[in-house]
């Protein structure tokens, strides 16, 4: 082997590069395949916030959590749960250490962008029955065109039963619509913008074309569409005013690739840091710290609201809990320690211009450690201090956890924002850790096994 001259040898020693886990750790792919089941499972049971919640509390309940109560003692190793209205879970594991020594948080939102039914949504037109949606969160509109989509959410009847609604997951389930021009007759839809190739009000479902048959009916499509509904979930045209009904990808997870080493989902954005985190807050039993590890939403809105970050539940809980150990929450804040549990985005080759490639995360090199988020001039960003990078990134290496370094693209393509300020506002270290996605927020998002798994090792080498 030809001697390293003495410029070889100070490059090995003052350069870096972020390794390719399948190159450097090829063993690796088999454990995170079997990692990788449980998570397309949870992705499959968990299309809505209330279903990733009750989803959530299912395998907590057989890890042995039980739910917080504000008047118990409670001691180290013991694991408590608590739900906000349906949409949020918190899960706890006291630690060895004094809650004053701080707590790790780990948040990860479980809101995903979609349609949501109108107030008033159905209506019929030329023969057709439709229902009109609000798109919610970012989209790219026309990316909903004649996608297969299914309908979930809960109706509260005037009787003030809670009915959930389910319609299309199922392989003999119908699915719903959003129809689309044909090439012949698009020429002046091509002239549009890419953002208005489908606008807001065009992103109408189709949901039925047969008649209900009786001439003296006014409307009898739509009567034949609200007439199915009643007859599977006993809803009347009125009770959509009391009502929560998100349309979603029908779409199941699924391998991508000949070689099997991705996952296509809807929702991976966020609810794959979510799912990591769960895993890695119940594998943890003896934590040092106090762990709390939460499930939010309305975050692609903003977080806005009582079960979104800008919303005082995850305060009062600690109230609570502080309240058990007799302290005071902001004694407890100032030394406690947060992962904004948040993706990125991969580097795409295809569209390489809008990424600055030195400073973008890449597929299958780990969890991307993301210092700031915000825009442009890191308007709305948390920006992390170079202490509290020191203490994360010191967490992974101690556990040999592959990690990486990324931006949200070139400085002024755009941007994007997280949790990271609400926890920065609370007093508490925090910064962004999450999985590299590909086509985020579209209805069928992008994600390597490998780097879902090493977000698992991530989260459990700082929650240790």
């Amino acid at each position: 082997m030809a001697k390293k001259s003495e410029g070889a040898k100070l490059a090995e020693k003052l350069t870096f590069e972020f390794p390719n886990i399948a190159k450097a750790s090829p063993k690796d792919m088999k454990d995170a395949e079997k990692f990788c089941k449980g998570y397309m499972a949870f992705l499959d049971e968990g299309k809505t916030e209330r279903e990733c919640t009750a989803a959530a509390e299912r395998i907590l309940k057989k890890a042995g959590y039980t739910v917080f109560d504000p008047q118990a003692q409670y001691q180290a190793g013991d694991r408590i749960y608590y739900i906000n209205r349906g949409k949020n879970i918190i899960l706890t594991t006291i630690g060895q250490k004094p809650l004053t020594e701080g707590v790790k948080f780990n948040i990860a939102h479980i809101d995903s962008p979609r349609l949501d039914l109108k107030p008033n949504p159905l209506y019929e037109q030329d023969e057709l029955a439709y229902f009109k949606t609000h798109y919610y969160g970012g989209i790219r509109k026309y990316q909903w065109g004649v996608t297969p989509l299914s309908m979930h959410g809960v109706v509260m009847l005037k009787n003030g039963k809670k009915v959930e609604i389910s319609i299309g997951e199922k392989e003999d389930d119908p699915k719903f619509v959003i129809s689309d021009l044909l090439p012949h007759l698009s020429a002046k839809q091509n002239e549009r913008p890419l953002k208005e190739g489908l606008r807001g009000e065009e992103l109408n479902i189709i949901i039925g074309s047969l008649p209900y048959q009786d001439e003296e009916v006014k409307e009898p499509f739509k009567l034949m569409a609200l007439k199915l509904l009643n007859d599977r979930y006993g809803i009347t045209e009125q009770d959509f005013f009391r009502a929560e009904i998100e349309m979603v990808p029908a779409v199941k997870a699924c391998d991508i690739g000949l070689d099997r080493s991705m996952i296509g989902a809807y929702g991976q954005d966020d609810r794959v840091c979510a799912y990591t985190a769960l895993m890695a807050a119940i594998d943890v039993k003896k934590p040092k710290h106090t762990t709390v590890t939460v499930f939010t939403e309305k975050e692609e809105v903003g977080s806005p609201g009582n079960t979104g970050m800008e919303g005082r539940s995850l305060e009062h809980l600690m109230e609570d809990l502080c309240d058990c150990f007799g302290v005071k929450p902001r004694d407890v804040y100032r030394r406690s320690m947060c992962l904004s549990s948040d993706v990125n985005a991969a580097y795409d080759p295809t569209f390489a211009d809008v990424y600055e490639k030195r400073n973008s995360c890449f597929l299958n090199h780990g969890p991307v450690l993301t210092k700031y988020t915000g825009a442009r001039g890191k308007n709305g960003s948390n920006d992390a201090s170079a202490e509290f990078m020191y203490e994360v990134i010191r967490c992974m290496e101690e556990e040999n956890v592959f990690w990486q370094i990324g931006e949200l693209g070139k400085v002024d393509e755009g941007g994007g924002g997280t949790i990271a300020v609400f926890m920065g506002d609370m007093d508490v270290d925090t910064v962004d850790l999450g999985v590299p996605v590909l086509a985020m927020h579209s209805p069928f998002e992008i994600t390597a096994k490998l780097d879902v798994y090493y977000t698992y090792k991530a989260f459990k080498a700082f929650y240790k």
